[in-house]
């Protein structure tokens, strides 16, 4: 039997952004469904976060979720596991108030939430799915990892020692590695970066969310029941793209802009002796139907073959900068606290700049 995975959709994600959640509906309806269906799919695993948005789903973003994601599962003959992850409750310390119920309930025969653990069996093979662990489940959840005869675990889990995006510091607030020591194999969403250790596998977005998922490879996985094995099928769609601009090695005035059409692009200027050529170059792009065209100048001060990527990858990590700036603090606070009341706000900030 065969399994399609898929985790942290964020459905309404970025201000329920209609551009992002087109982006999003190009992947389900040109990539995802069509997969399932080419390949005789019929159980498709939704490891949390389906929703974006904790307090609230607006009716667009309602009627699309319903309309474009819940009801080909319906039409495929496809049943649809689905654990609440952190963004799908209502309250922190606890699952029982979650979008997933609210939204779907017991509306639909052949979707079934979890917001508890619970193990399930998929021909013949015993998964045990985790959803979110809070407060209120911790005990709960513990006795069910003690008591399961699964050794496979599926869950939204925060573990050490994996990075939440590419290039971040590995994650130092969550639970440790040996908690999960039982199983053979854990996977897991959560963290949108795909990583692994062997053991344990973060599957990551099946697509880019924010700009620190640029040049991350995306997409979903299938899961052999019979061989275990575990498939990565990459979304080769992008929404976000960058342009290193240099007209001491490049000439612009024929570039085919149109592949940066419905795309938040970058410029980043190493050298620009021509005006009227970069001039020509942004008005063109903008012509392109773009999102937004960010134009980025600050390396006036620096010799073009020493600007590379690093350098602006760097700049833009900024929870790096700011964990290390609680690092150096000299005080005595409760800095793994400080630092993930700094990781909300700046996720919550994400969402008001594009």
């Amino acid at each position: 039997m065969k399994i399609a995975i898929i985790t942290d959709t964020h459905f309404g994600a970025r201000n329920d952004s209609v551009q992002f959640d087109e982006y999003f509906y190009q992947f389900y309806e040109g990539q995802f469904f069509p997969y399932l269906q080419k390949h005789n799919i019929k159980t498709v695993i939704h490891l949390g976060d389906v929703l974006d948005r904790r307090k609230f789903v607006s009716y667009r973003i309602a009627k699309n979720f319903r309309e474009r994601f819940i009801l080909p599962f319906q039409a495929l003959d496809i049943e649809l596991h689905a654990l609440v992850g952190n963004h799908d409750i209502f309250y922190k310390n606890t699952n029982d108030v979650n979008s997933l119920q609210e939204l779907l309930g017991n509306r639909f025969n052949n979707i079934h939430l979890y917001a508890e653990a619970q193990e399930v069996t998929f021909d013949g093979l015993p998964i045990l799915f985790m959803p979110w662990i809070n407060n209120q489940n911790y005990i709960y959840s513990m006795g069910m990892i003690d008591e399961t005869k699964a050794d496979i675990c599926m869950g939204h889990l925060d573990i050490n020692g994996f990075a939440m995006n590419k290039g971040q510091i590995l994650a130092e607030n969550g639970y440790d590695k040996s908690t999960f020591r039982r199983f053979d194999t854990v996977m897991s969403g959560h963290f949108h970066h795909k990583s692994d250790d062997g053991q344990i596998f973060y599957l990551g977005t099946p697509y880019e969310i924010y700009w620190n998922d640029y040049n991350d490879p995306k997409g979903f996985h299938v899961f052999d029941t019979e061989t275990r094995e575990l498939t990565r099928i990459e979304n080769k769609l992008t929404i976000f793209d960058k342009i290193w601009y240099d007209d001491t090695e490049n000439n612009y005035e024929n570039v085919d802009v149109r592949k940066y059409n419905k795309k938040y692009v970058k410029l980043i200027v190493v050298n620009k002796k021509d005006l009227y050529q970069f001039d020509r170059f942004v008005d063109n792009l903008l012509r392109a139907d773009t999102h937004e065209v960010k134009i980025i100048e600050d390396f006036s001060d620096l010799d073009a073959s020493t600007v590379s990527d690093d350098i602006v990858e760097n700049s833009e990590d900024t929870m790096t900068l700011l964990n290390k700036y609680v690092d150096e603090l000299q005080v005595n606070l409760n800095k793994p606290r400080l630092k993930n009341t700094m990781k909300s706000l700046y996720t919550e900030a994400q969402d008001l700049e594009l």
